[in-house]
């Protein structure tokens, strides 16, 4: 998608770097402190990952989330660690989390501007198989006046104020946009590079292959979830945001994904992204089959 690869940043600090944006847009400083609260919300899971066998944070912790997916207790664990910093940041004002039917409201003593949409811990399937795993989210900032609520994480990916991903694999890497691009940092960079990972059905691993080596990425509709099976505004926006800044392309098969006014905190959307001649190539496949050619 591009052509360098995403790892010929400058060497910087995450933080150094959030703050340089902060100041390079002349803001408030609240995205800056939103944006290094999440930082040290990955770091914590990344911590808790590494040790989940020591701390017996292996297996289920006995209940079901509001998508339906069995809750592991770093699932757990992750959701607090995010939902805490985040509160703590006094930058947000609504959360909306894999793991929560509602969205959270944060109190009046400690709210800000910004919106959040993440999974804590995509792919968690994976957590007792050690197959890598990831953090998604999405920033927006609210846009009515009115109290917050759910209604103002309804919004499309275009309105995406920064988005990122952690990959916490053979070493923890996080890739963030601010809408200028995209930049990848090694939480410890003597650890080793990141490996390319094929299908885990860990969608952070599987993205993050194909945008470091190009490719296509499919998570189209089929019998089995008509609408699609990835969530829209914690795990589709966020990566479709990050795709388009490093040059790709993200679409449901009909529409760019960043362009699907949301109707649900938790709805579904198909997911095809990648490269843009890959994901026109299919595109047109599609075209053809649906035209009977």
């Amino acid at each position: 998608m591009t052509d360098r690869s995403p790892f010929e940043t400058d060497m910087l600090t995450l933080t150094r770097y959030v703050m340089e944006r902060g100041r390079q847009a002349k803001g408030t400083g609240e995205l800056t402190q939103l944006l290094n609260s999440m930082l040290t919300a990955i770091k914590a899971i990344s911590s808790a990952v590494r040790k989940a066998g020591l701390a017996n944070l292996y297996g289920i912790a006995g209940s079901v989330n509001v998508t339906g997916d069995e809750v592991k207790k770093l699932d757990v664990l992750s959701n607090s660690l995010v939902i805490n910093m985040l509160q703590s940041s006094y930058s947000t004002c609504v959360l909306v989390s894999e793991e929560n039917k509602e969205a959270i409201i944060t109190a009046k003593d400690k709210r800000g501007k910004y919106v959040v949409c993440f999974d804590p811990l995509d792919g968690s399937s994976n957590i007792d198989c050690l197959a890598s795993i990831g953090t998604i989210f999405a920033i927006y900032r609210k846009t009515s006046e009115e109290e917050p609520s759910e209604k103002d994480a309804l919004q499309p990916g275009r309105n995406i104020v920064a988005a990122g991903y952690a990959l916490y694999g053979s070493a923890t890497l996080v890739a963030l946009s601010t809408g200028q691009g995209v930049d990848l940092f090694m939480l410890d960079p003597d650890s080793g590079p990141p490996y390319g990972a094929r299908y885990v059905g860990s969608m952070v691993a599987d993205v993050h292959r194909t945008l470091v080596y190009g490719g296509i990425f499919l998570y189209p509709a089929n019998q089995k979830n008509p609408k699609g099976k990835l969530r829209l505004l914690y795990e589709c926006n966020p990566v479709a945001f990050i795709i388009e800044q490093a040059g790709g392309l993200a679409t449901t098969g009909t529409q760019p994904v960043l362009d699907v006014k949301p109707e649900a905190i938790h709805q579904r959307v198909p997911l095809i992204l990648g490269s843009p001649d890959d994901v026109q190539e299919y595109l047109t496949c599609v075209q053809r089959n649906q035209a009977g050619k």
